[in-house]
């Protein structure tokens, strides 16, 4: 049970939409094709080093994780577990595993952040979702977006504002290609969502926009109790002025369940490096817990906050519901 639905409405935290975690700042001018060249040669090389690091940091991410634990390979028991719903909520990081075949889920919550600069506040309340259909145990699409976005701002000098407006969505695939065997052997999979140019003025994008990442699943233990969730991945976002940008993205999610798997407190964080064009690097953190009423519904509830970058909330809050059919 891992996830990122609930990511701070800022851009694309990770783990999260582009214009959930690290902001995607002011309203680009009409361009319905990526500007993926950008202009000067200089930032031509800190995009390709940016695609370079996170491409070094994916091979390790595959070459290390099923090498960790080895010494501690056993033969799997048989799966005696029941078929619970496993959604990609709360939290950062995406799970590597799929739903099922023929099967449909939606993941929503109500978030709500903060953020203050110079003296202004902003309080922005939006309706993070994720639907996913499963083709078969290895593929299901999604469609995701933060939906509907309220803010209200306040500035010193002009007073209280509101504004109100959709969000760009994304559609996109996960294909699961290696299943958990155990703290040697983690379970693998690969997320892609492609946001279309979509949205109100004030939230939305003229632009295609669109990240890819690998979510992996590792058990710490044999019994299953202590996991690990990481996904390492590229993004390329709408840098709200004339064009697009490039950028590094990393989320891990600590996580510990109760013995019949219904309970699930966790930590996590999100890198995203740079979080804007020329930008420094962003770095989230929260934690919660999520709770399976029943095989098909989880409740789930988080808190985090921004604790590097000028992008991400300080704080945020989130209360979700996951259901299956």
């Amino acid at each position: 049970m891992a996830g990122c639905r609930s990511k701070p409405d800022s851009g694309r935290t990770l783990a999260g939409n582009p214009d959930s975690r690290v902001e995607l700042p002011g309203r680009p001018e009409l361009d319905l094709l990526p500007e993926f060249v950008i202009s000067t040669p200089e930032e031509n090389e800190i995009t390709v080093q940016t695609i370079n690091r996170f491409l070094v940091a994916a091979t390790l991410f595959l070459a290390v994780l099923p090498a960790s634990g080895q010494a501690n390979i056993q033969k799997p028991a048989a799966d005696t577990q029941p078929d619970l719903i496993n959604p990609d909520r709360p939290g950062i990081a995406d799970g590597s595993g799929v739903v099922g075949k023929r099967r449909f889920q939606i993941e929503t919550a109500i978030q709500k952040e903060f953020r203050s600069d110079a003296g202004s506040t902003e309080h922005r309340l939006f309706v993070p979702t994720l639907i996913r259909f499963g083709f078969d145990d290895k593929w299901e699409a999604r469609i995701e977006g933060n939906t509907y976005t309220w803010t209200r701002t306040f500035d010193p000098t002009s007073g209280i504002s509101r504004t109100d407006g959709y969000s760009p969505m994304s559609f996109g695939a996960k294909y699961h290609w290696q299943d958990s065997k155990g703290p040697g052997h983690p379970s693998l999979g690969t997320i892609f969502r492609l946001f279309v140019p979509s949205g109100s003025s004030n939230f939305g994008s003229h632009r295609f926009q669109g990240d890819w990442r690998l979510a992996a699943d590792q058990d710490l233990t044999r019994d299953g109790s202590w996991s690990l969730n990481p996904n390492v991945g590229i993004g390329v976002y709408d840098d709200g002025q004339s064009g697009v940008f490039a950028t590094g993205l990393f989320a891990v999610t600590l996580n510990y369940f109760n013995k019949a798997k219904t309970l699930n407190p966790f930590i996590d964080t999100g890198v995203q490096a740079p979080e804007e064009k020329r930008g420094r690097t962003s770095v989230i953190v929260d934690t919660g817990i999520a709770y399976i009423v029943n095989p098909n519904v989880q409740l789930d509830v988080s808190v985090g906050t921004g604790i590097l970058g000028r992008t991400p909330p300080h704080p945020f809050w989130a209360v979700g519901i996951s259901i299956r059919r």
